[in-house]
């Protein structure tokens, strides 16, 4: 049987944590093969920098080598059938890394897959992004079981992935979100029976005080995201009072980290110069989705 990541939950709750103390080992200076001889074709609808930077180094840190995939030059679905695509790149690559729009062209690709297909964005999920969160959270905390996680703003893939690691490892999410931008339900109650034996959980709320007390982690994302650009006005209404600031952060523990996958919107969501505050952690979490990522495509290889 062929492994996919195509949602964090396709890996066990007790997968997560072997694998990011691989991350970890990687990051410090162990050394792999475990591409030697093997492709990774890399394959973006969407625009990347730390994704397509990640997985090209990490492929080449494991021995192989990185074929990259312009929107323009595939056309999932529009140019060549999803399922031709995924039967030519299973014929010529060995693992598959799609970052596209709808989470069921990823579905209907890796159904027609004969390698490892991975997940490198879509509409629902970021699950590659939630890997080196936690990592990073465990970097900073010695663990992420028992760890208060807060993340303020729009309840996107992002937050569903991050509630799914962090419930995984016992720790605790509270999102923060005005009405209509909330995780959705099902992601929810998905992210809590994932968590269930680990002792994790993901609570949402609507006030970004509440969300941030005694956290040790706060996090936040982009209010419009790639495919919402007609939607940026109301956006900046609607999610208005749920800007991450200095204000915002002395009301968390007083160790708090601050943490943002990127790229990020001053004056949006959050305030100018915070990615430099003392507490900004965001460049060592961008830094580890290199080794995150190298320990997931180390794993389904």
């Amino acid at each position: 049987m062929v492994n996919h990541f195509l949602k964090l939950s396709d890996i066990a709750p007790e997968e997560i944590q072997p694998l990011l103390e691989r991350a970890i080992e990687l990051k410090a200076g162990a050394t792999s093969n475990a591409l030697a001889g093997k492709s990774v074709a890399i394959l973006f609808e969407k625009p990347s920098l730390r994704t397509k930077l990640s997985f090209w180094v990490g492929t080449e840190k494991l021995g192989g080598h990185p074929v990259h995939f312009a929107p323009e030059e595939v056309g999932l679905g529009r140019r060549e059938p999803i399922a031709d695509v995924a039967n030519v790149m299973s014929r010529m690559s060995d693992i598959a890394v799609i970052r596209t729009f709808e989470q069921s062209i990823i579905e209907e690709f890796a159904a027609a897959a004969s390698i490892p297909v991975i997940n490198a964005l879509t509409d629902l999920e970021h699950p590659c992004q939630a890997l080196a969160d936690t990592q990073t959270i465990m970097e900073q905390l010695g663990g992420v079981s028992g760890a208060k996680v807060a993340y303020i703003g729009d309840g996107n893939n992002v937050a569903v992935s991050l509630g799914y690691a962090v419930a995984g490892l016992g720790g605790h999410l509270t999102v923060a979100s005005p009405a209509g931008y909330t995780v959705p339900g099902e992601s929810l109650e998905g992210a809590n029976t994932y968590g269930a034996s680990a002792g994790g959980s993901v609570t949402q709320v609507t006030s970004p005080e509440e969300a941030v007390a005694s956290a040790d982690i706060v996090y936040t994302d982009v209010w419009t995201s790639m495919g919402q650009e007609t939607e940026s006005a109301k956006r900046l209404v609607d999610l208005d009072g749920y800007q991450v600031n200095p204000r915002l952060l002395d009301q968390a523990g007083s160790n708090v980290k601050f943490m943002h996958d990127l790229p990020a919107h001053p004056g949006e969501e959050i305030s100018d110069g915070l990615l430099y505050d003392s507490r900004s952690i965001v460049f060592d979490q961008a830094e580890n989705r290199l080794w995150a990522q190298a320990a997931l495509m180390e794993k389904l290889i």
